[in-house]
C-alpha cells in the first residue's frame, strides 16, 4: 500500500522521483533553501519530514534550522490541506459586518480553529485579509465558490451541503 500512496502527485517508489530532480538541480547552490522548500509543497501539496531531510543533506543546513524557515513563512505548510479550502474574509467591510461570529460559527461546526484542517481531511479553514468582495460582506470562499451576505445560521448550512456533498 505503500508504494501506491507514493506514486500520488508525480511521486516513484521512494515518494521522491520528481522532488529529487529539482534537488540535484541546486546541489550546493547558495539559497536554494526558499526554492526547494517551494518544490517540494509543488510536489506534496505541503513540505514532509522525509523532504525536509533529504533538503538538509543537500543544502547542508540542520533540519531543525530548516523547520525555522518553514515556520516563519505563512506559504510553506507542514500538513496537507483538507479536500475543501475554506477562506474567511477578515478585511474591514467583513469584519465590521460580524465576520468573527462567522469564523467561530465555522471553528466550532469544524471542531479546527484558524489554518487547521478537519481529521477527517475534508476541511481545511485559513483566515485571510480581503477576498475583495466587499459588497458582499461577510463573506467566505470555499474553493473557488464566494458565499456572501452570511449569518452563522447560513454558515452552518453551508457546511452541511458540502459536507454531505463530500460523502456521495
Amino acid at each position: 500500500m505503500m508504494a501506491r500512496e507514493n506514486t500520488k502527485k508525480g511521486q516513484g517508489e521512494n515518494g521522491f522521483s520528481n522532488f529529487k530532480v529539482e534537488l540535484w538541480k541546486y546541489q550546493g547552490e547558495m539559497g536554494a533553501l526558499i526554492p526547494l522548500l517551494q518544490s517540494a509543497q509543488g510536489t506534496y501539496g505541503y513540505i514532509p519530514e522525509s523532504a525536509i531531510d533529504h533538503i538538509s543533506e543537500v543544502v547542508g543546513i540542520p533540519a531543525a534550522d530548516i523547520y525555522g524557515v518553514i515556520t516563519f513563512y505563512s506559504q510553506f505548510r507542514l500538513k496537507p490541506m483538507g479536500k475543501n479550502i475554506i477562506k474567511i474574509c477578515d478585511g474591514t467591510a467583513c469584519h465590521v459586518n460580524a465576520s468573527t461570529a462567522i469564523l467561530r460559527t465555522v471553528e466550532d461546526e469544524l471542531k479546527v480553529n484558524g489554518d487547521e484542517t478537519t481529521e477527517d481531511g475534508l476541511f481545511t479553514l485559513q483566515k485571510v485579509a480581503c477576498l475583495g468582495c466587499c459588497s458582499l460582506s461577510p463573506v467566505i470562499m470555499i474553493n473557488d465558490e464566494t458565499h456572501g451576505k452570511l449569518t452563522p445560521k447560513k454558515v452552518t448550512k453551508l457546511l452541511k451541503e458540502y459536507r454531505e456533498n463530500c460523502n456521495e
